[in-house]
């Protein structure tokens, strides 16, 4: 990946709040109920640039966490996985930055509609980069079970790789048929997904003697 993408990202969520943040309200929408009706709110400045920076701060936290991990060298084996988990994490909360400045502007934006749906893309992304994923002690499904054991770290992030997708799917298609029950359908998938990986690699590792300690 270029490493110019993230920064461009970057830029254009300092351009976009810059260009409207005459005419945003003294309160900036931050959050919305099951209905898609704002219920919270945060006053300028940091309504305006709160994403941006945070933006700022992720691109840092990515960069340094290759640098610091005990398994550095390892990150060379997924670096491209590595790099689309960035890109895909900083377009989505890009996406929401311009969501919340569009629905500050008074715009008719069906957030109980538009989120469901950008989450489950995120979601389906992930899916797809989950089994390039290598060990680390950062990025993926960290559990002491994956965490000891390359082989039980390949299985687990192959299955977690269709669990996502699946996940993923859902979402998005609750978020369009159904997005009143777009809330408790992500949170039931994401706690779903969490417990099945969880005792997946547990079960993978009793399964596999052999396989213990070899990291």
């Amino acid at each position: 990946m270029r490493k110019w993408i993230p920064l461009l990202v970057i830029v254009v969520a300092f351009v976009a709040s810059a260009a409207v943040y005459q005419d945003l309200p003294d309160r900036v929408p931050t959050h919305w109920n099951m209905s898609g009706e704002v219920d919270g709110w945060t006053s300028l400045p940091w309504g305006a640039f709160l994403i941006p920076v945070m933006l700022v701060v992720m691109l840092g936290v990515f960069h340094l966490l290759p640098k610091i991990d005990p398994r550095a060298p390892g990150y060379a084996k997924f670096r491209g996985a590595y790099e689309t988990v960035i890109l895909a994490v900083m377009v989505f909360m890009l996406g929401v930055h311009l969501v919340v400045l569009a629905s500050a502007l008074g715009n008719n934006i069906s957030v109980d509609r538009v989120m469901p749906v950008a989450v489950g893309l995120l979601f389906i992304v992930i899916g797809n980069i989950l089994p390039r994923m290598r060990p680390n002690w950062f990025i993926g499904v960290r559990t002491p079970w994956t965490l000891s054991s390359d082989r039980v770290w390949e299985r687990t992030h192959r299955f977690g790789g269709l669990l996502f997708v699946a996940a993923g799917v859902l979402i998005l298609l609750t978020g369009l048929l159904a997005p009143s029950l777009a809330q408790p359908v992500l949170i039931g998938c994401t706690v779903a997904v969490t417990v099945i990986l969880l005792a997946y690699s547990y079960i993978i590792w009793k399964r596999e003697p052999e396989s213990r300690g070899r990291a």
